[in-house]
């Protein structure tokens, strides 16, 4: 069976309180009154109450600022270009700090890796971040590379799942996957629903995890994996190049369709597991935001304790995309989750990907 050894996780430098974000984004949108308290409703209702960036801008003062222009139309606001620009500055040492957490934690040197895996769906470029980990680490020029690009928040299920095969192919290999996402690079100006959505919700961080197909090492196991799209759901959620940065789709309905849909899935998976639902010992759900985890809750019938470490990273980190879930199997793990443990998330499609992991075996 294949085994996570261990999951490390790392953040940017800076952290900014939901309220300073509130406050720049109320600056860049400059919306009539009214509009500026709704704006406040919705982020004091999100359940979050910080988020990291590796732009400093959204808690200091327009005077102090790094990535936008201060000016006060904006203008020129950051075009793709310069987006991409501190993508590659920053992505790259966010995934070796990641990396050696991880490392660290598994007691594992960089030279027992035969496989690298990168997820990232914030930014693209060829060499790519699996290149430029290599180099910052000084890894074999010949290790085995793959990358999951542009898939969005369930993209660190799809690179367990490959890794998983890799693993069950050759019980010998060591397979890193590091998934590193810099949303906040891409907050825009014109305040639509799907711009305020994804300025209210998305932060920066990374997390990577070392994953074993030989069962001397100790870990949580990787028992199965099921998915689905729901095209009905294909247009509400999105992710979409444009020349000042990528623009995110996330309709209002989300909730409506996974509160709908989820049961079913989860049913189906079940089935395809052999595991009984009374089985299940805990739920390693990404919190996409906090209607997310209300509708998950609602459609299999789960108290709110339930989603309690979900909840929690929310609340600290905000929606980091693919990394988040792994924050949340971190925080599960460590707070002693023993036994079946099914994991769930949500991305373009809308695709619903599932896993179910064996936590607390030897």
């Amino acid at each position: 069976m294949t085994r996570i050894r261990a999951i490390g996780t790392a953040l940017p430098a800076y952290r900014h309180a939901q309220a300073d974000i509130l406050q720049f984004m109320q600056q860049v949108y400059d919306m009539p009154a009214p509009e500026n308290r709704k704006l406040r409703f919705l982020y004091q209702q999100s359940g979050i109450g910080n988020r990291y960036s590796v732009i400093p801008d959204y808690s200091r003062p327009w005077s102090d600022w790094k990535f936008y222009p201060a000016s006060e139309s904006l203008e020129p606001f950051p075009s793709l270009e310069l987006r991409m620009l501190w993508y590659q500055r920053h992505a790259p040492v966010l995934s070796v700090d990641a990396i050696r957490n991880c490392l660290s934690l598994a007691q594992a040197g960089k030279s027992e890796i035969t496989h690298l895996i990168t997820v990232s769906c914030t930014g693209m470029s060829a060499p790519g971040l699996d290149l430029q980990v290599m180099e910052l680490m000084e890894l074999p020029r010949m290790l085995n590379r793959s990358s999951v690009n542009f898939m969005g928040c369930y993209a660190a299920i799809h690179a367990l799942k490959q890794a998983d095969a890799i693993c069950r192919a050759d019980p010998s290999a060591q397979v890193l996957v590091v998934c590193t996402e810099l949303c906040t690079l891409h907050f825009q100006k014109t305040p639509s629903a799907d711009n305020i959505a994804a300025s209210l919700l998305f932060g920066d961080g990374a997390a990577a995890v070392l994953l074993s197909g030989d069962d001397r090492h100790r870990g949580a196991g990787l028992r199965g994996f099921y998915s689905e799209v729901i095209p009905s759901g294909k247009r509400d959620m999105s992710w979409e190049l444009s020349s000042t940065g990528f623009l995110m789709t996330l309709s209002g309905y989300i909730p409506d369709l996974i509160e709908t849909d989820f049961q079913p899935l989860v049913n189906r998976a079940l089935e395809r597991y052999g595991l009984a639902k009374g089985s299940v010992n805990g739920w390693c759900i990404h919190p996409g935001g906090r209607r997310i985890l209300h509708a998950v809750e609602k459609s299999l019938g789960l108290p709110e304790s339930s989603l309690a470490e979900a909840y929690k990273v929310l609340k600290q980190f905000g929606n980091m995309s693919s990394p988040t879930i792994l924050f949340v199997l971190k925080a599960m793990l460590e707070a002693g989750t023993d036994g079946n443990i099914i994991g769930a998330a949500f991305g373009p499609g809308l695709t619903m990907e599932t896993c179910w992991l064996e936590a607390g075996q030897s």
